[in-house]
């Protein structure tokens, strides 16, 4: 605790030092402009980190930190992304191209010009994706990137360690990265309250309260990538990646109070899985004003899983699941004179064989094909910009015997008005159709515990979304601030269901029901109280959420902020971020996801850079999530705690040494993946 005190008085004095005024400028593709630092566009904003932020950033997670991008949760230890709003995943890119963990820490800070914030993403993107950003950088023309960044947690076994190289020559570029990572953790426990409603309408009630648990896991990712590039006229890339994950023999004891009965009930798992990723990428521009893309990218994931769990009685079961996917994707792109025509089509393959053998028993194999078609229009009316666009999908899949087909829709619409250069208003609607997960449209059953167990419906139906956002921003070049407004309807959607057999089984499954509706209000500012040297931000808001469901209503208000406070001083940074977790209620599943918070001092000298973090300080047994279930007939109440997560102190330390002129790299336009098994949990 001595050296923990120690460690914020230094802190704190640190945040109080002065430092020398530097130019507030931004330097864009070798001109030198005063301009302001965040850009509002129809889907998001342009953000340009300042000379201080990305002298301070020693990798793609770190510069983007320091943004304090909305709803966007950065865990630069933990090396992760997510939206804290759980309005979709985050997807990652760097010059358009879809990016991972090991292209982010490769990422040199100094080498970006600007960065695409799209938080009202396109007809063109998946319905899953709430949020893209995009990170537009310079590449070398000639010369030569490598480097290493290593992470390791001081309090618990936990470690992360990468090393690429780039090697630049006219206009070819090969990159090559490898990364390992791994932890090891007894500190996490949950204690759990379930009363079960039986057909007598008696209540039976059990405490599952964890006495030891052991989760370990180790992941290797490697990456090489061949690209070719005719300035931005042309661009050829081609990469073959594959990912190695083994979670061997984690296991968790509980001690089950059941009745009048006690006694300790153990759970096992082991999981792995190889990965293997081609993917093919092809740009040209036609004419100055007409460029055509195609990317086609497979993919083949193999996974073995075990699961064991002997509350009440033994149970257990492996799964052997093989799945292949081609992923193929044509854009045309034409910029003329009213507007800019946008218009592509998708296609898309998956076959899934998932072997369920032991105590669930079954054999799935599904055949998924999907053809989707957009257009989309941008263009500007002065004081007014549009963008307008519609999508249509064709799904066809076969699964044991079911064969369905659908036809789902996407049109949508933005409407910004500019009332001067620091103001502006927008309006966004957006329809679509969104499909449930292949695993859930599994006809396989597994047990969770003695009284629950899980089952996939086949007859999954898409839902119907509706989506409206209102916007009004106000940006100066030390001020950014906005408020936003956002209304969803889901209509159909695919809500949980639990279902009490005659013989007191409780079952947990997926169907159709009336609607999900979600309102949510917030406000954000940053200001730069010392130009370049210390800077500001926070947003908060409410958010509120209605549940329709076939036999109950839920509704539920949560209110959430964020604040953040960054200092540059010099060869020195300091940082401090919190924010109160995420709190939701969605069908009968009451959930909050931890608060976190975070210190961070960070050290550069010459081609190093040393950083020390902080997460959750003085939380010795950190509260990683609590949630509920209100059905009517089962009530659960779970809290989970982590000794591991609290009082968190981490070290990395980065080395990058880069030789080359620089010029700016063309733009990927298609970005496919695809990560899913199709295993049932």
């Amino acid at each position: 605790m001595k050296r923990l005190a120690t460690i914020s008085i230094i802190l704190t004095s640190a945040f109080c030092t002065y430092a020398q005024n530097v130019d507030k400028t931004v330097t864009l593709d070798e001109v030198t402009v005063k301009a302001a630092k965040v850009v509002n566009k129809p889907d998001g904003m342009l953000v340009y980190p300042t000379d201080a932020q990305k002298q301070a950033s020693n990798n793609g997670y770190s510069i983007l930190e320091k943004l304090t991008l909305t709803n966007i949760r950065i865990d630069n230890i933990n090396h992760t992304i997510t939206a804290i709003d759980n309005r979709g995943s985050v997807q990652l890119r760097v010059n358009g191209i879809v990016v991972g963990k090991q292209e982010m820490l490769a990422l040199n800070p100094k080498d970006i010009a600007k960065i695409d914030f799209i938080n009202n993403p396109g007809v063109r993107y998946d319905e899953s994706i709430g949020y893209v950003i995009d990170i537009v950088t310079r590449r070398s023309e000639s010369g030569y990137t490598i480097g290493t960044d290593v992470t390791s947690a001081l309090t618990t076994l936990q470690g992360d360690g990468s090393v690429y190289g780039k090697w630049n020559r006219g206009k070819s570029e090969w990159s090559l990265s490898y990364d390992v990572s791994g932890y090891k953790n007894k500190g996490e426990k949950s204690k759990q309250l379930s009363q079960y409603t039986l057909t007598d309408g008696s209540i039976y009630t059990i405490e599952r309260n964890d006495v030891e648990s052991l989760s370990k896991a180790i992941a290797h990712d490697t990456k090489l990538t061949y690209n070719w590039s005719d300035s931005t006229a042309t661009v050829f890339q081609t990469s073959l990646s594959g990912a190695f994950n083994n979670t061997p023999d984690n296991y968790n004891i509980k001690d089950i109070t059941d009745g009048s009965r006690q006694y300790q009930a153990t759970s096992r798992e082991h999981n792995k899985s190889l990965s293997p990723v081609l993917d093919i990428y092809f740009f040209r521009q036609l004419t100055p004003r007409q460029s055509i893309t195609a990317n086609a990218v497979g993919t083949y994931i193999s996974t073995q899983t075990g699961s064991y769990y002997d509350e009440g009685t033994p149970y257990q079961y492996d799964v052997d699941g093989k799945t292949a996917s081609l992923l193929t994707e044509v854009i045309y792109e034409n910029r003329l004179k009213p507007f800019t025509l946008s218009t592509g089509l998708n296609y898309s393959y998956k076959h899934t064989k998932n072997a369920y053998l032991g105590d669930a028993s079954a054999l799935t194999k599904t055949n998924n094909n999907r053809l989707y078609a957009f257009a989309e229009i941008k263009g500007m009316l002065q004081p007014l910009r549009y963008t307008l666009g519609a999508g249509a999908s064709y799904i066809h899949y076969t699964q044991n015997g079911h064969r369905y087909n659908f036809w789902t829709f996407h049109p949508k619409a933005s409407l910004t008005y500019q009332i001067n250069n620091s103001m502006q208003l927008s309006y966004t609607y957006r329809m679509q159709d969104v499909v449930s997960r292949i695993a859930m449209t599994s006809d396989a059953m597994v047990r969770t515990n003695s009284m629950e167990w899980t089952v996939g419906n086949p007859d999954l139906k898409p839902s119907h979304n509706m989506e409206h956002r209102l916007q009004f921003s106000y940006n100066t070049n030390r001020l950014q601030t906005f408020v936003d407004g956002y209304y969803k309807q889901c209509l159909k959607p695919n809500m949980a269901h639990y279902e009490r057999t005659d013989d007191n089984k409780f079952i947990y499954t997926q169907i159709n029901q009336k609607e999900i509706d979600a309102l949510d209000a917030m406000a954000y500012a940053g200001y730069w109280l010392l130009p370049e040297k210390f800077q500001i931000a926070a947003y908060g808001g409410v958010y509120r959420c209605f549940n329709y469901g076939n036999d109950y209503t839920h509704c539920y208000t949560s209110w959430y902020y964020v604040g953040s406070i960054t200092a540059y001083l010099g060869k020195f940074t300091l940082q401090g971020y919190i924010d109160n977790g995420n709190r939701f209620l969605e069908g009968e599943y009451k959930g909050y996801n931890g608060a976190y918070s975070v210190l961070k001092a960070a050290y550069s000298w010459r081609d190093w850079q040393f950083s020390l973090s902080w997460a959750n300080p003085f939380k010795s047994n950190y509260k990683s999530y609590e949630n509920e279930l209100l059905n009517r007939n089962l009530y659960k109440h779970t809290i989970g705690y982590s000794k591991d997560s609290g009082n968190l102190v981490t070290l990395n330390v980065s080395w990058r040494l880069s030789r080359g002129s620089k010029h700016k790299s063309a733009e990927k336009k298609i970005n496919l993946r695809d990560t899913d098994n199709g295993i049932i949990k």
